[in-house]
C-alpha cells in the first residue's frame, strides 16, 4: 500500500510545528520566573541593618522589597501605601535625587533587647526622621507607623523644638 505524498508532508509539517510550539511554550514559561523586583534576601542582621535596608529600599522606590523589612500590620501597610502613592507622584529628577541619596544615622537608642529607636536623615532632604525597629520571630523589622505617631503618643507638656531627637 502506498501512502499519498501530501499526507506525509502534512504529518512531517505537523511534527515540526508541534516541536516548535512546545519549545516556544517552554521558553515563555521559563522566562516568567525571573522578576527583577523580587527581593533576593530580606533578613537583617541587627536593628541598624533593618532600618538601613528599609530606608534604602524606600529611597530607591523598591516598594515590595521595603515591605519585606517592615512589620506587617494594618496601620503600617496603610501608611506605606500612602508613602508609595506620594513617591510615585514625584518628578523623575526628584526620584533620582532620592535614589542617589545617602543615609545618615544620627542616633540609636536601644529601648529594650528587642526594640530600638533610630534617628536618621538622607543627604537629599536632610530632614531628621524617627523609625522604630523591633525584633519579632528572630528577625528585625521596621515599625513604620512610629514615624508618624511617635509625637502623638506622648504625655509630655514640655515639647522639644526638634521632635526627632533622643534625650
Amino acid at each position: 500500500m502506498i501512502i499519498p505524498l501530501p499526507k506525509i508532508y502534512y504529518f512531517a509539517g505537523m511534527k515540526n510545528k508541534t516541536w516548535f510550539l512546545i519549545s516556544f511554550l517552554l521558553f515563555i514559561f521559563s522566562s516568567c520566573g525571573s522578576n527583577d523586583e523580587t527581593p533576593q534576601e530580606t533578613v537583617s542582621e541587627n536593628d541598624i541593618d533593618a532600618a538601613r535596608n528599609f530606608i534604602q529600599s524606600s529611597l530607591n522606590g523598591e516598594y515590595n522589597k521595603a515591605r519585606n523589612y517592615m512589620l506587617k500590620d494594618s496601620a503600617n501597610l496603610q501608611y506605606f501605601d500612602a508613602y508609595e502613592r506620594n513617591f510615585t507622584r514625584l518628578t523623575g529628577e526628584e526620584r533620582r535625587d532620592y535614589r542617589e541619596a545617602t543615609i545618615n544615622i544620627h542616633d540609636v537608642k536601644a529601648v529594650a533587647d528587642s526594640v530600638s529607636i533610630i534617628i536618621f536623615s538622607n543627604s537629599y532632604k536632610k530632614d531628621r526622621d524617627t523609625l522604630k525597629v523591633v525584633k519579632m520571630d528572630d528577625q528585625w523589622v521596621v515599625d513604620f507607623k512610629y514615624l508618624f505617631e511617635h509625637n502623638a503618643d506622648t504625655l509630655q507638656t514640655n515639647v522639644s523644638l526638634n521632635p526627632d531627637s533622643l534625650q
